[in-house]
């Protein structure tokens, strides 16, 4: 969403007119850092798999007070997950009290905010129908490819893209489709070579647009079929080749992420997928909630065949391979092993809670936290469960966490004063 929650969208018209530019901050930081192992550019960190840089040691234990280094307030709410780009540290949010919809930037180092940008005025709640009571306006997570932001909101009935600079200028703004709701949209965007690459997928049509991340301009566009689904594009390198990877409305379809060109496409998956795809190299793997529960193991060559598949619910928190083996969280708050050949489990054990938030994979420790803010973190051993930590932050947590340069970036919800509150926190010293 990230994800982190729940998505869909559309592209029915796609115009090609470009957004004037935002008021210039002129107390941003310039510097335009190169993308390191110490960033998480994109949902799911740069790799769009869950996995952290290994060479790193983020804390293992924290409260409202240890291992916190700053907090710092969110206006509105969102569920999207933290970017993190050399200083700075980027999110999305939709104010209800201001009806705005915006990027924000923090710095990284004092968590003081260093600017923020209004995409969209008004028209949150203009659309057709009212999204999931969980949803949010700001469900997406940034991609940055280092020079730019990209950032996916819905407004107004359809859906946008919208490039900023690392300053907060916006640079251009696309319409992508008109967008029908169904559950909410959250879909974010991925980056590929000069490329950035958007999703929408709705009950009155969709697409998997290209764009040029220096203008803006459609490079390649596909069609998709009329269902609701909240996938988001997952670049892979799977049978020898990067694919684009896309799950949901009844499919499973692969892409040349540079062109567009079909790669494969054959039925595997549910209707309605919210979590993102991992591959063991051989498999993409597929999961969803509607209409039945499944997990399956899809050979990446395009022959379609299925390898194995469980009534298994993983529906939107997505899971991280390793070694041979699935790391999972159910949505019901259990955690289980899968073995990538068979399809057979391991190991399973509850942890607790609703789960929304995707894992992520550290090393050999996997961080995975609930909707009531219980980050439980257990070794990547698929021999049994093995806990390393448990930790309480906050009262509502839907956001995937950023682990980057041995620190966790968490957006979190307290309750204050009788309402809901964010904050985005840097764990670690």
């Amino acid at each position: 969403m990230a994800r982190t929650l729940l998505t869909s969208a559309v592209v029915a018209c796609i115009s090609l007119c470009f957004a004037p530019l935002a008021d210039a901050h002129a107390d941003s930081p310039t510097k335009k850092p190169a993308v390191g192992s110490g960033d998480w550019t994109s949902w799911r960190g740069g790799h769009h798999d869950g996995i952290a840089a290994s060479e790193q040691s983020p804390p293992t234990t924290w409260s409202k007070t240890q291992n916190v280094a700053w907090k710092a307030k969110v206006p509105g709410r969102g569920h999207g997950s933290p970017a993190v780009l050399g200083d700075q540290v980027f999110l999305q949010t939709a104010d209800s009290d201001r009806d705005t919809q915006t990027v924000i930037s923090f710095d990284r180092q004092t968590g003081q905010q260093n600017w923020e940008t209004v995409c969209h005025t008004g028209g949150q709640s203009s659309g057709n129908r009212k999204p999931n009571e969980k949803a949010t306006y700001a469900s997406s997570t940034i991609a940055t490819d280092g020079e730019r932001l990209f950032a996916n909101f819905y407004n107004a009935g359809k859906v946008h893209t919208t490039a900023l600079s690392l300053t907060g200028e916006i640079l251009w703004q696309r319409e992508i489709t008109d967008y029908e709701i169904h559950q909410g949209f959250g879909t974010s965007p991925a980056v590929y070579q000069d490329l950035v690459i958007v999703s929408a997928d709705n009950k009155s049509g969709g697409a998997i647009v290209g764009l040029e991340r220096a203008t803006g301009k459609v490079r390649w566009r596909r069609d998709r079929p009329a269902k609701p689904n909240y996938a988001s594009p997952i670049i892979l390198t799977a049978s020898g080749r990067e694919q684009l990877v896309f799950l949901g409305c009844d499919l499973v379809t692969s892409l040349n992420p540079a062109t567009g060109e079909l790669l494969w496409e054959h039925e595997g998956s549910t209707t309605e997928c919210v979590a993102s795809t991992v591959t063991d190299g051989t498999h993409v793997f597929t999961s969803g909630g509607y209409p039945k529960n499944h997990i399956a193991a899809m050979v990446a060559d395009g022959s379609g065949n299925i390898t194995w598949e469980t009534n298994t619910r993983v529906y939107v928190p997505s899971m991280v391979c390793k070694d041979g083996y699935l790391f999972a969280v159910l949505d019901a708050g259990i955690a289980a092993c899968i073995d990538c050949k068979t399809g057979d489990e391991v190991w399973k054990q509850r942890l607790g809670g609703t789960f929304t938030s995707s894992l992520v994979l550290v090393g050999d420790q996997i961080f995975a936290t609930n909707e009531e803010g219980t980050t439980f973190i257990f070794k990547a051993n698929p021999e049994r469960f093995e806990q390393v930590g448990e930790n309480k932050l906050g009262e509502s947590v839907f956001a995937t966490p950023a682990i980057c340069g041995g620190q966790i970036f968490a957006r979190v919800a307290h309750a204050e004063d009788g309402r809901r509150q964010e904050y985005l926190y840097r764990l670690g010293q």
